[in-house]
């Protein structure tokens, strides 16, 4: 598999969960549509090479990668935006309620969006209320709205019970909005069969569509003839080049859609998940779980255990392809580790991740790498000087 992409020479890549790895198909395509379809053929292009319709047959595609029936999924704007759009949708479905529930740990970004749509609407309409994630579950109630959750905690690696969650959730009639950011392309995932209602997720993770690719957002069919998201764009109407001053939504998932596609950029997500083309997504997390294990083995086999304090579970149904650790100088260590050509991140306050994406990274790169932290640890090479400095916006 490694060979369907650009890999750096002597690198060892533990950071797909971050920023997925370059496909040698994206850089084929982009080349054409670029200077083929936009070059040569120019505006043509939005019916010659059926430009306009790119969100809809790439939400398909993700659509099968996430247990969704066609015509679910669109692949438009960002993650926060679609989130925005679908906790919106959700209010309104749900009149007399205005709490979104949501756990202290989510991604902040998701948080930012309920707080400014709070902010927005005002307390009295939209308000958010955090819980840990063990009692999740047992804080949903007849004012709840929605609730909304990452399936895969960004800092621990934890992976929450989504069809659990979601049956809670609709026993008190409340709506489940999902964020499969760190789980979309790393693991099955059912929606449909769970019942989800919706969800929203990025591509330039486990997806690898590239830095700031679209995102992407799901709605359960049930649902079409009732939501109403609030950015009305021109590509979201019914009848986009009749250039009405009235707003009418298009029907069903184009409705989402905002504003110009980003055509370029769709097309770095639709050859990328060529990648995935014949591919179980169950064996590539149970192949993922693996050389997670093969690290958090070698971290024992070198007597350094004792030094981390691992924050992802043992129990692999409980995972996400990630490995998370708590240490003091998480940071320095991270540097230390790029420095010797393994990429893993940091996570405020003192988390040190690496994730393991079978599409590219290999047992013995995973070897590589245990016996590099070992030298850096024994060594203690993360106290010098140069790694204590913070360098970057970028962590």
């Amino acid at each position: 598999m490694s060979n369907q992409f650009l890999k750096p020479n002597g690198l060892i890549y533990l950071d797909g969960n971050s920023l997925g790895m370059l496909p040698s198909a994206v850089a084929q395509r982009i080349e054409t549509v670029v200077k083929q379809q936009w070059g040569a053929d120019l505006i043509s292009s939005w019916n010659q090479h059926d430009w306009i319709n790119l969100p809809l047959k790439v939400g398909d595609k993700i659509a099968q990668l996430i247990g969704a029936a066609a015509g679910q999924v669109v692949c438009c704007d960002s993650i926060s935006l679609n989130l925005f759009k679908l906790l919106a949708a959700a209010l309104q479905l749900r009149p007399g309620r205005t709490v979104v529930l949501s756990t202290e740990d989510n991604f902040p970004t998701d948080l930012y969006m309920v707080q400014g749509l709070q902010q927005l609407l005002g307390r009295d309409n939209c308000q958010l209320k955090l819980v840990s994630e063990q009692h999740l579950a047992a804080a949903i109630d007849e004012q709840t709205a929605a609730v909304l959750v990452t399936e895969v905690n960004f800092r621990s690696g934890r992976r929450l019970d989504l069809a659990a969650l979601t049956e809670v959730a609709h026993q008190h009639g409340a709506l489940m909005i999902a964020d499969l950011a760190h789980s979309a392309g790393a693991m099955q995932i059912e929606l449909d069969q769970w019942q989800v209602d919706f969800a929203v997720g990025c591509s330039y993770k486990y997806l690898n569509a590239g830095p700031g690719a679209p995102g992407f957002a799901y709605v359960a069919e049930r649902h079409h003839n009732q939501f109403v998201q609030p950015l009305a764009g021109w590509m979201g109407h019914a009848n986009a080049f009749a250039f009405s001053s009235d707003y009418t939504p298009a029907p069903g998932i184009r409705a989402l859609l905002t504003g110009t596609p980003s055509i370029i950029a769709l097309a770095a997500v639709d050859a990328a998940l060529t990648v995935f083309e014949g591919l179980s997504l169950q064996q590539l997390h149970e192949q993922a779980l693996d050389l997670a294990d093969q690290f958090d083995q070698g971290l024992h086999q070198h007597n350094l255990a004792a030094e981390f304090q691992r924050l992802t579970p043992a129990a692999r149904q409980q995972r996400g392809c990630q490995l998370s650790y708590a240490h003091p100088h998480a940071y320095a260590i991270c540097q230390a580790l790029i420095e010797a050509g393994v990429i893993a991140d940091f996570r405020a306050p003192n988390y040190l991740r690496l994730g393991f994406t079978p599409l590219y990274l290999t047992a013995s790169e995973v070897a590589e790498a245990i016996a590099k932290l070992a030298a850096i640890m024994q060594q203690q090479r993360y106290l010098d000087q140069r790694f204590q400095q913070r360098r970057g916006a970028v962590t």
